[in-house]
């Protein structure tokens, strides 16, 4: 049976029942809630020849860059290369084929392509969102919806998700005042919208405003935080303000806590977790034995060598953990990499493999080498994926590389490069006083 939902989209092979039950999945999505996956197997079951449902698990399963997720949702392909679909159905099919060869950007362009056709696929709208965050294209991240925009207003349900969006692709193109309203529109409209929320965290971190940024996340943790499987990201944009001011003990109770308490072997948790120990290292804190436990989460995927950014944060937790065998492995998993065909190799062989082998250096004390290595990185660092809050830990080893190589004058530069957004930063302050004892004792 084909019907249509509530914005005349064609669905295949389903029926009202279990279009909604997909709809519930979609919705739990839009938010980052609840157990999606869970939900679109129930419309499945409904309906095994529901295209679009074996579509959506599919996305569900490519769009956490987990490696063990991609035989899933290429069994997912498989099932709908059977079954019926119009136009757009197909390009879904092939948006998620190109995702399963690894040709992010294909899939970005086949993605954009629906939406432009059809403005209300939320669904090929969130999609492609992700797929630019994992491309680093800010610009798409915020012209993808800008385009669908004006075709959305407030009576109509999940507008609340593209506000969100929304926010977060003007917020990295630096278009803060507009992506904050926007953000907030989407959280009052929905505050179960963790992207909403994440947005205007991040126009927080990037303005340097980490008091307003606590205060935002402190404000309805419940809301964000319930039986959400975005709440580690979130939570730990709440401890970079903390870091940020220099509240250590919370950040290190907010780690204990919701961010690693539970010790999630999430790849995007991981990352996070990873993200979060490398800045304490670089603030000097002992974080005692708290690399382990990531760096045990790390090393069953660690060489999977799908995904670049993935590779770098295992690389920290592995050089916090000393396991430089570990190392050496993902070295070798990008050699490797790098001559696929596939985006990865584009990703890795000019961003992620130049940056792990910077952090190595890191660890082997080779702090010019760090210097040389992320210097003609850092500019083109979007290329392999992540937000500028996420990619900032490069602007901060680059710092501490620099001091550490006695290069008061390289140091300095790169201070006064954040002095302006960040003022009142106590690491700031101890990066600018370092380089000044430094040059004092010259």
């Amino acid at each position: 049976m084909t019907i249509r939902n509530q914005f005349g989209l064609i669905h295949s092979g389903t029926h009202q029942d279990s279009l909604e039950t997909y709809e519930r999945a979609l919705r739990q999505l839009l938010c980052y809630i609840e157990d999606p996956i869970t939900t679109v197997n129930n419309a499945i079951a409904e309906s095994p020849e529901f295209t679009m449902a074996h579509i959506l698990k599919a996305y569900l399963h490519l769009l956490g860059t987990e490696p063990g997720d991609i035989a899933i949702a290429n069994t997912c392909l498989e099932a709908t290369a059977r079954l019926g679909g119009d136009s757009r159905e197909r390009m879904h099919q092939q948006a998620v084929r190109h995702l399963i060869e690894g040709r992010w950007h294909q899939a970005g362009r086949v993605l954009e392509d629906i939406t432009i056709d059809n403005p209300h696929d939320i669904l090929a709208l969130q999609a492609g969102h992700l797929v630019d965050f994992y491309t680093g294209n800010s610009l798409m991240l915020r012209d993808r919806i800008a385009r669908a925009f004006p075709k959305w207003n407030s009576n109509m349900p999940e507008y609340h998700a593209i506000l969100g969006m929304y926010a977060f692709g003007l917020e990295e193109t630096g278009l803060y005042e507009l992506a904050e309203r926007h953000g907030r529109e989407s959280v009052a409209l929905n505050p179960r919208d963790g992207w909403g929320q994440h947005a205007v965290a991040h126009v927080m971190e990037m303005q340097g405003r980490p008091a307003e940024g606590v205060a935002w996340m402190r404000e309805n943790p419940d809301a964000w935080a319930t039986d959400s499987f975005f709440q580690v990201h979130n939570w730990w944009h709440l401890a970079l303000y903390h870091l940020e001011l220099g509240e250590i003990d919370e950040v290190l109770a907010l780690f204990d806590g919701p961010i690693y308490g539970e010790q999630s072997t999430m790849v995007l948790d991981m990352i996070d977790v990873s993200a979060m120990l490398w800045r304490l290292h670089l603030y000097g804190i002992d974080v005692g034995d708290r690399w382990q436990a990531i760096a045990d989460g790390w090393t069953p995927i660690a060489t999977a060598g799908n995904y670049a950014f993935n590779d770098l944060h295992a690389v920290m937790a592995f050089i916090g953990a000393n396991r430089q065998d570990s190392i050496d492995a993902v070295i070798n998993t990008q050699k490797i990499a790098m001559e696929q065909d596939d985006d990865n190799a584009l990703f890795t062989r000019e961003v992620g493999y130049p940056l792990t082998l910077a952090f190595k250096a890191y660890a082997d004390e080779d702090y010019q080498r760090t210097v040389e290595l992320i210097r003609p990185v850092r500019e083109i660092a979007n290329r392999f994926g992540g937000s500028h809050a996420q990619r900032d830990i490069l602007n901060l080893t680059l710092i501490e590389a620099a001091l550490r190589a006695g290069d008061a004058i390289l140091a300095n530069a790169l201070i006064a490069e954040r002095m302006e957004k960040r003022p009142d930063s106590p690491l700031l302050r101890l990066f600018s006083q370092r380089a000044y004892d430094m040059r004092k004792a010259a």
